[in-house]
């Protein structure tokens, strides 16, 4: 006798330290039933806005702390003419995104007490962002007691690299003391699109490599082998690898300590690299790809050169990652620049034929930002453009672990 997979009900919540985004989900058929977002937690002017089949509701109150938020959001969630759910006891799981799971944690969990204390742990790994994920998994705890809630890393996708990847050349006491090493990020980012990309090229992961490229303000890129990340572009911190839009990305370490030496303070630097750099800081204008397309259509030389400099870096770890893969299956573009940069896409792929990665300008042109394949047919590598789905890979996950196992199949 068969029977149909029971639906569950599972919210996904992305907590940052002045915000709280949202999604409900209808499992396993990755159904979206709304969405939403608070923004300015603890600060003046803070609101809710919520999107479902029902309309939209947007809420203007204080909201001093997240606990309010997430009474905020319990009624939004079934307002009686926009709301997404009947009732919240409809919910049947949560999915938390937490930033960084350190080396504990190589997939998602089950949250228990013993996990709370592990990301607690990280917090000197994450500190702006590990405090508000346990923030937003306590107060979800609190608002529906008994349910499952499932953690999510950033980091765990990439915990399958080699010590020759996440090691640095720095003593190794650094490590073995501080835990100094390559953790990586977007990894929700990165195994959502490593999926998707070989449904779409039907191929099993077993025998294809890709390269995924995440671009977007904040930019990685990794190198997948048989389905795993065996290296990728951010380091110990985000900061790392690529130029982004306010980050600098990957520069010589000396350069830090000949600034201070004429009166930078280490926190002006920190606040340098991480803020006011990357194409914001070589553009002079902006971080935003559509303002230096314009400007650069206006003949803008210094943004001209910034998405230059943005289209090299990338392209200089492709071709590092071709190299240390041996054989690229698919390349893979996704994030905000990603998939909607027509442009900064053709820049990339300028130059890589010589290496088996031949992009189909026309059809580039014509696919936007829509999922496809923008590669020539004779092209060795595939080029797929990929919209991410971070809040959908969350729920997956969920439905997984703390659902599938009790669901009638």
């Amino acid at each position: 006798m068969t029977s149909k997979q029971t639906s569950k009900t599972i919210l996904v919540l992305n907590c940052g330290s002045s915000s709280l985004k949202y999604e409900v989900f209808r499992m396993p058929g990755k159904e979206s039933l709304g969405k939403g977002t608070v923004e300015r937690i603890g600060e003046t002017g803070s609101f809710l806005a919520q999107n479902s089949p029902k309309g939209t509701i947007r809420i203007e109150e204080s909201m001093p702390d997240h606990g309010c938020a997430m009474a905020r959001i319990s009624k939004a969630l079934v307002d009686p003419q926009g709301g997404i759910l009947e009732s919240i006891e409809e919910i049947d799981a949560i999915g938390h995104r937490v930033v960084h799971g350190g080396e504990q944690f190589s997939e998602s969990v089950v949250i228990t007490s013993e996990v709370l204390v592990a990301i607690e742990a990280n917090i000197e790994l994450a500190p702006l962002h590990n405090p508000a994920n346990l923030t937003g998994i306590r107060e979800a705890m609190k608002m529906l007691p008994g349910r499952p809630n499932v953690a999510v890393f950033d980091t765990a996708f990439h915990q399958t690299m080699p010590p020759s990847a996440y090691l640095y050349g720095l003593p190794r006491e650094l490590y073995e003391k501080y835990k100094i090493r390559r953790y990586g990020f977007h990894g929700t980012s990165h195994r959502y699109v490593t999926n998707r990309a070989l449904a779409l090229m039907k191929r099993d992961a077993a025998n294809t490599n890709l390269i995924t490229c995440h671009l977007g303000n904040g930019a990685s890129i990794t190198a997948v082998e048989n389905g795993k990340s065996v290296d990728t572009s951010m380091g110990f911190t985000p900061l790392e690898g690529l130029m982004m839009g306010t980050r600098s990305g990957d520069f010589d370490p000396a350069i830090w300590g000949y600034l201070e030496d004429r009166g930078y303070s280490s926190k002006d630097l920190v606040d340098m690299v991480n803020k006011k750099s990357g194409l914001v800081g070589l553009s002079g204008i902006s971080n935003d790809m559509r303002d230096l397309e314009g400007a650069v259509d206006l003949g803008d030389k210094n943004a001209t050169e910034a998405l230059e400099v943005f289209a090299h870096r990338v392209r200089k770890y492709i071709g590092a990652y071709s190299a240390e893969l041996f054989k690229v299956d698919g390349l893979v573009f996704t994030g905000g620049i990603g998939q909607y940069g027509v442009r900064m896409r053709e820049r990339i792929c300028h130059r890589l034929e010589n290496i088996g990665i031949v992009m189909d300008y026309a059809r580039n042109t014509a696919n936007g930002s829509k999922e496809g394949i923008v590669s020539t047919p004779y092209s060795p590598t595939t080029i797929l453009v990929i919209p991410t789905n971070e809040e959908l890979q969350i729920a997956i996950d969920t439905y997984d672990i703390a659902c599938a196992k009790t669901a009638d199949v």
